[in-house]
């Protein structure tokens, strides 16, 4: 709708008006978040813990439409039928750009349980947004080096027990918990570094994944694996915000978490820490193919706009 306006001005605009979307709403948020603290009681938590997520998702819907209205982006969307927001959800996707995240928040939105990211520790300090991350329970993970493991043996296993301790307030509404299995952005000089043996993806991290499955088994039974594909080079988070992305591809493959994945102890647990892993790769490599195939299709389309 307003395409007419040159890309540095939409995205300045864009950026604008999230953040005075999010000025206006988390003083709510915090609100709501300070009366859950005060006020004990159980059945109370939980009504304040719907709010607050219905608080987010009005911050999220605003977001959708404002996208929608400053950019023409072309959605090539799959898979995102027969989903509940009545039930729990592991997501995971790989992980390109921080568009990524406005990505994944328009295709399942209202489709499921709001996303809920395993953050770093730091991020808590970010300003405005690091609170309201905290007052919709977003867990927070510092990660420690095998450096400072080495120096202190006791810090081994505490970022997988903060995870356990995280999971434990998604027991009681229904919550999706995402996780960028690559752990990072992909670039092409990380993919370099990790030697990683996929083409187009870097080397997926299972421990925190594995965390969490173990943690809620009783309540995590499905599984959505997004792909996402940009087939232009422009996918920064800033030429989404103004308008030079303009296509999307996104496959949704939903599919039931293996009995033998939950409730089980990733930490101590060998032979479940052996198998859990070989899934996941199994589960990469097969990412790593319907991307190529996506990549082949977007030449081929952009082979024959150019005859």
């Amino acid at each position: 709708m307003l395409n007419f306006l040159p890309h540095w001005l939409r995205g300045c605009l864009t950026m604008l008006l999230i953040i005075c979307s999010t000025l206006v709403l988390v003083p709510f948020l915090l609100l709501v978040a300070v009366l859950k603290l005060l006020i004990p009681i159980a059945p109370w938590r939980r009504w304040c813990t719907v709010v607050s997520i219905e608080i987010a998702n009005l911050w999220v819907g605003f977001n959708n439409v404002l996208l929608d209205v400053v950019n023409d982006i072309h959605w090539d969307i799959e898979g995102v039928e027969d989903l509940s927001l009545q039930d729990w959800y592991f997501v995971t996707c790989n992980h390109q750009s921080w568009a990524d995240i406005l990505v994944a928040q328009k295709v399942l939105f209202r489709k499921i349980p709001m996303l809920k990211f395993f953050l770093k520790q730091q991020l808590i300090w970010v300003p405005v947004i690091g609170l309201a991350w905290w007052a919709l329970d977003f867990p927070f993970m510092k990660r420690y080096s095998a450096a400072e493991i080495a120096k202190n043996p006791a810090l081994k296993g505490k970022d997988l027990e903060t995870t356990r301790k995280a999971c434990e307030k998604f027991k009681y509404t229904p919550v999706t918990v995402f996780n960028f299995l690559e752990g990072t952005r992909y670039t092409p000089a990380k993919h370099q570094h990790q030697q990683s043996p996929y083409q187009y993806l870097l080397k997926p991290k299972a421990g925190g994944a594995g965390f969490v499955l173990g943690a809620m088994g009783e309540q995590l039974h499905t599984m959505l694996n997004l792909t996402i594909y940009y087939p232009s080079d422009d996918r920064s988070f800033w030429h989404f915000l103004s308008g030079r992305v303009k296509h999307v591809v996104v496959r949704v493959e939903k599919q039931t978490i293996a009995q033998r994945f939950l409730s089980r102890d990733y930490l101590n647990d060998e032979q479940f820490r052996s198998e859990f892993q070989q899934w996941v790769s199994e589960l990469w490599l097969e990412k790593d193919g319907l991307l190529a195939e996506l990549h082949q299709n977007g030449r081929q389309e952009n082979t024959g706009a150019a005859v």
